[in-house]
Formats: structure tokens, C-alpha cells, sequence
């Protein structure tokens, strides 16, 4: 048996009406001032203001910072950062998609160590905790509330970059559906196959063990599901809860897992042609699976039974390659885009992508399969 490390949020809340354990959760941390970082959507939709509310009778200041950019950039999490130096904090609140999230994890961590985020590029390169965090997720799919990863674009280099922390882990993570239920359909596609794709790198990679392995399938099982369901109708309270467990199952295994090549190739697409990350990660699921399908028939077999495929009478590849089938047809159900030139990817662009994943080893060393640069080539080409 594999052994690796387990982690989780110190308190996880789950389920409809959740965001109400919010004030008793600050109370117990003896907070006075607080720092909500948000974005301006939330501001407008006024769901910021139901954090607010919650903490109407704790008697503690909050400041509200919602200058989160849709795919943050080292600048922007370091702005936050330098923020919330200003004040006299003791609590960071993030509330909103992965953005907002991670941008509260970079700057809870930056406020109590010095430099840059770029300094922390990797994995437990922090050295001191930061300040106490409290995640709020408004939007199913990225399940950063229970990760020990914040994701940055580094303008300069063209490339998202990873910062893997246990000091990124929140103290109290609060998953509330209804939270999401104003989440447009669009968005809704995007970040569902982005939890989707999560659950199934993570349940595939060569970290997995027994106890994300539970996670991971029940996610899979969840998200395919109740994704179209939301797609259709985002008023649908039952799908939503199921897909705001799916995502954080999801995240649960990502955390502790890992991932592999999907998110290797994704990071350029990000980086140099601003592709949100659900979208890239969608758009090459189906891709990166058929590769990696005959690095573990047995696995990739119960991903096509966790998404319904009958695999009865089927070998052990028929039933494999079934999982890509499903994953296919879900993504195009959606609305997903289905290639690259469908996000504006020039095809001279390629090359530089290819060069540019080849180098994210963290995650290719976790993948199935081993991928040369050869591989990645021909993978882009088929996405084209």
C-alpha cells in the first residue's frame, strides 16, 4: 500500500444554509478584524454582503477587498497581499470561485513571510504559517476550499504557476449550495468539468491511494450526475448540493493526490492565451485521457462505471475507452468547446505550448503514462 499524506481543512462545513456556522466559527477564533477578499461580481450580487451579515452581531471590522482578477496574476495576489499588511488583521476570509480563494490563501501567507509569491513556487516552500483563513466557495468546481495549492499567472513567464503549502489548508472551509445557485450556465459548464477533472486526474495519478481513491470515484459519480442538471436549470437546489460535494470530494483527492498531464498542458493555454482554467481543463480531458487510458485499464474502467457506462461484457479496454466516451459526451452536452482553435489558439502556437508544459514536471511526473515532449506535441494537435 501507497503511503502519503493526508490533509484536510481543520473544520469542513457541508451543505444548504452552511454559510450560517460562519459567525460561530469567527467567534471561536477570537477575531476583531477581518479581511474579505471577494471579487466585484460578488460585490453586485450583493453575496459579500451575506458574508457581512453573518458577522453583523460578532462585533468585528471588516474590510472588503474585490480587486480579484478573473485569472490572477503574481501581481494581483501580491497587491492583496500588501493590502492586507496595511491593517491590524487577525482573520482572512475568501469568498467566490478559485480566484478569489487562492488570491485569500497567497495573502493570508504572504502577510506573516517575506518576498514574493514566486518565492513559494512549489511544494512546502513556506516557511511560516500565515494568518487564519476561513474559505468560502461560490462556485462548484474548483474545490480550492479544502486544497493546499493557490495557482498564479506569471505575466512574465506566460505561465501559471503552483504554490503546494500545508499553510494554504484553511481553518474553517464552508461549502453552501445555494451560494452557487445564481452561477450562470456558462460558468456552471466550465467549473463542473473542471471538478470532473480533478476527481478523475487525481483518481488516475500515480499518488492516489485507498483513501483519496474514496473521494475521487464519489465525485465522479456525483459531478456526472448532476452536471447537466445545473447546466439546464441553475435553480435546481438538489443538483447544486450535488455538485457542491462533488467539487469538494474532488478537491479532497486533488489536495492529497495530485494531478497530472491535463493540468500540465492546461497551464500554458492559461498562461499565454488567458484561457480560464475550467475551460482549458475541460477542453483537454478527453484528449489527455485517450493517452493515458492504457496506463491503467482497471482505473480508467471504473471511471466509465462511475459516470454510468454499462460495462458488462466489455474487455478491460472496451471498457476503459468507455470513460473517454462519457467524458465526451458530457463536455459537448454542455456547451464546452471541443477544440483549440475553438479558443482562439493559433495552430503556430503549438510548439511554444508544447515547450512550455514540457517544463511543469511536477505534475507530468504524476501522470499515468510517462509524456515526452513528443507526446504533448501530438496532443495539442489532436485538441486542434
Amino acid at each position: 500500500m501507497k503511503v502519503f499524506p493526508f490533509s484536510l481543512p481543520g473544520v469542513i462545513y457541508l451543505g444548504t444554509d452552511s454559510l450560517a456556522k460562519l459567525s460561530a466559527e469567527v467567534e471561536k477564533m477570537g477575531a476583531n478584524k477581518v479581511f474579505l477578499i471577494t471579487d466585484k461580481g460578488l460585490m453586485d450580487a450583493r453575496v459579500a454582503q451575506k458574508v457581512e451579515d453573518c458577522l453583523a452581531d460578532n462585533g468585528v471590522e471588516i474590510t472588503v477587498y474585490s480587486e480579484v482578477e478573473r485569472e490572477p496574476s503574481v501581481e494581483n495576489v501580491e497587491r492583496a497581499a500588501n493590502e492586507l499588511k496595511k491593517g491590524d488583521y487577525d482573520l482572512v476570509i475568501g469568498l467566490g470561485g478559485g480566484s478569489p480563494l487562492d488570491v485569500a490563501k497567497g495573502s493570508a501567507v504572504l502577510a506573516n513571510n517575506e518576498g514574493s509569491i514566486l518565492d513559494y513556487v512549489g511544494v512546502e516552500l513556506i516557511p511560516k504559517p500565515g494568518l487564519p483563513l476561513v474559505l468560502i466557495p461560490t462556485t462548484a468546481g474548483t474545490g480550492a476550499e479544502v486544497t493546499k495549492n493557490a495557482i498564479f499567472t506569471d505575466v512574465k513567464a506566460q505561465l501559471k504557476k503552483g504554490v503546494v503549502s500545508e499553510y494554504l489548508l484553511p481553518r474553517v472551509a464552508i461549502v453552501d449550495p445555494k451560494l452557487t445557485v445564481s452561477v450562470p450556465a456558462k460558468i456552471t459548464a466550465a467549473t463542473g468539468m473542471d471538478a470532473l477533472t480533478h476527481a478523475i486526474e487525481s483518481y488516475t495519478s500515480l499518488k492516489a491511494t485507498i483513501q483519496t481513491d474514496l473521494y475521487a470515484l464519489e465525485a465522479i459519480k456525483l459531478i456526472s450526475g448532476s452536471l447537466r442538471r445545473v447546466v439546464a436549470d441553475g435553480s435546481d437546489l438538489e443538483a447544486r448540493e450535488k455538485m457542491a460535494a462533488g467539487s469538494m470530494f474532488a478537491g479532497i483527492s486533488l489536495a492529497n493526490a495530485g494531478v497530472g498531464a491535463v493540468h500540465a498542458l492546461a497551464y500554458p493555454l492559461g498562461g499565454q492565451f488567458g484561457v480560464s482554467h475550467g475551460v482549458a481543463n475541460a477542453l483537454l480531458l478527453p484528449y489527455v485521457m485517450e493517452f493515458n487510458v492504457i496506463g491503467d485499464l482497471e482505473k480508467f474502467k471504473n471511471v466509465a462505471v462511475a459516470m454510468g457506462q454499462v460495462v458488462t461484457g466489455k474487455s478491460d479496454r472496451e471498457a476503459a475507452f468507455m470513460a473517454l466516451t462519457a467524458v465526451q459526451e458530457l463536455s459537448k452536452d454542455i456547451g464546452i468547446p471541443q477544440s483549440l482553435k475553438e479558443v482562439e489558439v493559433p495552430k503556430e502556437a503549438l510548439e511554444k505550448l508544447s515547450l512550455a508544459a514540457i517544463d511543469v514536471k511536477r505534475l507530468l511526473n504524476n501522470n499515468p503514462r510517462q509524456v515526452e515532449l513528443d507526446d504533448i506535441r501530438k496532443i495539442y494537435q489532436a485538441a486542434y
